[in-house]
């Protein structure tokens, strides 16, 4: 019997779930760098608006400016220039899903409908965030600020102070991210300078074709991140002369790498060591919080078989944005995010579950992904992180603990998220579980058993989505099939 290629590759992604292999790799650690940065800038966010509510007597809407605090969290590692912007958009997107939660709250609208138009701003704004490449939380915190604004708000009198308390937070966010650049306005390009020739030192051990492809594409990468954080203003301070000059050693230094990429791919008999002895001790002191390697000149390849990004001209933010908004792939991402998160919460309130908006959030936290491997390695991830988590919450809202204690968690569990995410999405939403369930009962009598609802209604939530995403995916898509199989053969 013959079924459509469709269907099969449906039915493939449909048992991917299912495999072993998904389950352990979706628990794998990896290593990563640089985590410290953020998450030192979230927690001091966090403390300063949650303090400020709390001494004025708005647990509640501390809460809430501290949502709006998470603005910290988005686009880690970027040059400064493109990040202020990014934390902007990202801003924006905070209040206007304050506005229309409070709306909604004040309006009395019903659940089903709430639900309908929280998914369409995730599904909007999960689309924009990816046009513009805005790393983080994503949509689900939008969400998660609407859903506490409308909880709160039972009359159009108390919709200003939510939306008061989101703005202060996300400007407190702003410049907690922000700060580091009157005095390090160069360390995400040191970063990822010392990265890229990371990924190049890497082929000594491991020279395989994707590989290669990452260290070329993490050059240009780097190199376009030195060329956004000097920008095209030149002034003669002495601030401006000397981070021109700093921005010049970098670029030096990825002429060097570019050369000793050169070397290793043209030579068959180790003399790239030296080159590749060099970059190393480059990679050490980029690192390091202050001083730039100095470098002279960059050596010269006997063979040059890489295409040097010396004079790459980045896009400008917006013009690199606006294909991505209008291509189909993104606009598909967008429209099955909306649906799997309205699917989901349809079927907690039909489930008579307490919080459909967490089973929601659940799934637009899974379709996130940008591949359905992604997605299904997410939904694992959450809903193994939430019944952790939700153990770890019980424990503590059992406790009855006071605002001021509470804030103490907030805070830890927001450090230990951020330090954790890069690391495995699974230990971070540990961390995250009791830490929004504390938040959302900041000034409030939450019970324990709300730790067992968020269960209930993540699981809701990842089921739902990874069959949307099964059901949706694309032909393309094929990052879940083993190497080395199809799921093009006749049944």
């Amino acid at each position: 019997m013959t079924t459509s290629p469709r269907f099969r590759h449906t039915g493939t992604a449909l048992a991917h779930p299912l495999a072993r292999s998904t389950w352990r790799d979706a628990f794998i650690v990896r290593p990563a760098d640089a985590i410290f940065t953020t998450a030192i800038k979230v927690g001091i966010a966090a403390t300063v608006v949650l303090i400020a509510g709390g001494l004025l007597g708005q647990p509640q809407l501390a809460g809430m400016a501290a949502l709006g605090a998470l603005t910290s969290a988005f686009g880690r590692y970027q040059p400064y220039r493109r990040l202020g912007r990014m934390m902007a958009i990202v801003g924006a997107g905070m209040v206007i899903a304050m506005v229309i939660g409070t709306f909604l709250g004040a309006a009395a609208v019903p659940m089903m409908i709430q639900i309908v138009v929280l998914s369409v701003l995730a599904g909007l704004a999960g689309h924009i965030f990816l046009a513009f490449r805005i790393s983080g939380p994503g949509a689900v915190i939008l969400v998660f600020a609407a859903g506490a604004g409308s909880g709160y708000t039972h009359s159009y009198a108390a919709m200003l102070w939510p939306i008061v308390a989101i703005i202060i937070g996300v400007v407190v966010g702003w410049l907690a991210a922000m700060a580091p650049v009157l005095w390090v306005p160069l360390a995400p390009s040191r970063l990822a300078v010392a990265r890229a020739i990371a990924n190049i030192l890497r082929l000594e051990a491991d020279d395989a074709g994707p590989l290669r492809t990452a260290a070329k594409a993490s050059l240009r990468s780097a190199r376009e991140s030195v060329t956004v954080s000097v920008g095209t203003v030149h002034t003669s301070t002495s601030r401006s002369v000397r981070l021109h000059q700093n921005a010049d050693q970098l670029h030096l230094l990825l002429d060097e790498a570019e050369a000793a990429l050169a070397l290793f791919e043209s030579s068959s008999d180790g003399s790239y060591s030296e080159a590749f002895g060099r970059l190393a001790q480059h990679e050490s002191e980029l690192r390091k919080i202050h001083g730039i390697p100095t470098v002279s000149a960059p050596m010269t390849p006997a063979v040059p078989s890489v295409d040097s990004t010396r004079h790459l001209v980045p896009k400008g933010f917006v013009e690199a944005a606006k294909a991505e908004l209008t291509a189909r792939a993104s606009i598909h991402q967008a429209l099955r995010m909306a649906a799997a998160a309205a699917l989901s919460g349809w079927a907690a309130v039909g489930l008579g579950l307490e919080h459909p908006l967490w089973a929601t959030m659940g799934a637009i936290a899974a379709l996130q992904g940008l591949s359905y491997a992604t997605t299904v390695q997410r939904s694992i991830q959450r809903l193994v992180g939430n019944v952790l988590g939700a153990i770890v919450a019980v424990g503590i809202l059992s406790l009855a603990l006071g605002f001021w204690p509470s804030v103490v968690l907030v805070v830890i569990f927001q450090v230990l998220a951020e330090l954790l995410v890069l690391k495995n999405y699974t230990l971070t939403t540990i961390a995250v579980t009791p830490m929004a369930l504390i938040m959302t009962g900041l000034g409030t009598n939450l019970g324990p058993d709300a730790a067992l609802s968020r269960v209930a209604d993540t699981l809701v939530g990842v089921v739902i989505g990874t069959i949307v995403a099964a059901v949706s995916i694309s032909h393309s898509d094929r990052q879940h099939i083993p190497a080395g199989t199809t799921s093009s053969k006749q049944s």
